[in-house]
């Protein structure tokens, strides 16, 4: 088993965290944080691509509590982190909103090459990247519809920034959900959380994960008064998705809870309960890639599964669907990933073709199942 950075942590929870998604496949100690020659000078400064959706995206944050439940990594009760992205009416005097707070950025220096292996242990200012979410920005009118979003294993919500940004900016509202103890690093009141353990998988660990995530969205939906923007949320149109483990937890929510409506699956496992899945009876979209290492385990679980799927172009592999498309091919070029690292999280092709391809497919079925219908309050 492979030991992260010291931070607190469970010593009883010797399973892993992150290894038990098993959906980015197993951990490794870093490689070595030389870059080839030729690497630029200096802190890599990394770009998110602009949304493509009419309207500008603002952005807040919010920290539930849930006092009726206990966390399941360390002692106290389970709280959970969500960003808020939503279509603004004017973002004019609203700064734009850094992917990571400064606590965020320094832990995740610290930990990326252990939580993704071949990403650097260096050289990157993590902390410069920034959204296109602006912060506090007063809201379109009227009620929208809500898309809660779930990451992989071991990776924080922010990795879903651009995506949302996407679907924000085409008038819906996005709730990007970090799972503490899971997530890579979550900044909560009182210091940086960070994961748990890493190691291989086990079942157990994996089920603990699944669960305490699908819990967690469901306190969002009984507690969505308590949201940012809750009076712009239409609670009669609800969507859940997510990648990798996040996808695992979004499909076991749509299937337990009336008040999802449509999800989308990114790559993740449904052999955790094949009779829950299999009884499903809402819309559901699930997308994979040819380059998955996990693709015969995908193909078996996804058999009994009602949906439609959809086969990214070729040469794209699991961490597509996140920001990773977008910010390893810039480490790349900074001489700062190699390109088998960079293979063996994103794929060897070009990721332009792949994020078309997942933005307008969930523009689009999230338009047919949850269509913007704004009423005027």
């Amino acid at each position: 088993m492979t030991q992260l950075p010291a931070s607190s942590r469970r010593t009883v929870v010797k399973a892993a965290l992150l290894g038990a998604a098993a959906l980015l496949g197993p951990a490794a100690a870093p490689a070595a944080a030389t870059a080839p020659a030729g690497a630029e000078e200096g802190p890599t400064v990394l770009r998110l691509p602009a949304p493509t959706g009419p309207h500008p995206v603002g952005l807040r944050t919010r920290v539930l509590t849930d006092r009726s439940r206990q966390d399941p990594w360390e002692p106290g009760a389970r709280r959970v982190k969500v960003s808020v992205l939503y279509p603004a009416r004017t973002v004019r005097g609203c700064p734009r909103v850094p992917q990571l707070t400064p606590a965020e950025a320094e832990a995740f220096a610290e930990l990326a090459p252990w939580v993704h292996p071949g990403l650097p242990a260096g050289g990157v200012d993590w902390g410069a990247v920034l959204t296109h979410g602006h912060l506090d920005a007063p809201p379109l009118p009227g009620r929208r519809p809500v898309l809660l979003y779930g990451p992989g294993g071991g990776d924080s919500r922010t990795l879903g920034t651009g995506l949302a940004e996407e679907l924000a900016s085409h008038g819906r509202i996005v709730v990007l959900v970090d799972h503490p103890g899971d997530a890579s690093q979550v900044e909560l009141p009182g210091g940086v959380r960070r994961t748990v353990l890493t190691g291989p998988p086990d079942p157990e660990t994996f089920r603990t994960m699944v669960s305490t995530r699908v819990a967690d969205l469901r306190l969002l939906l009984d507690r969505l008064g308590d949201l940012p923007l809750a009076s712009a949320m239409d609670p009669r149109r609800i969507g859940a998705y997510g990648h990798s483990a996040g996808g695992t937890a979004a499909v076991h929510a749509l299937v337990t809870d009336d008040r999802i409506g449509a999800g989308v699956n990114l790559e993740g496992h449904l052999d955790l309960d094949p009779e829950l899945v299999a009884g499903l009876d809402k819309p559901l979209l699930m997308f994979r890639t040819d380059g998955f290492r996990e693709a015969a385990r995908l193909t078996r679980s996804w058999s009994g599964v009602p949906a439609r799927q959809c086969l990214l172009p070729a040469g794209s592999d699991h961490g597509v669907f996140t920001d990773y498309a977008h910010l390893v091919p810039r480490l790349q070029a900074a001489g700062l990933v190699t390109a088998g690292a960079r293979a063996a999280l994103i794929g060897p092709a070009d990721p332009a073709a792949a994020t078309a391809v997942v933005r307008h497919g969930l523009r689009s079925f999230f338009a047919r199942r949850l269509p913007v219908r704004v009423h005027r309050a």
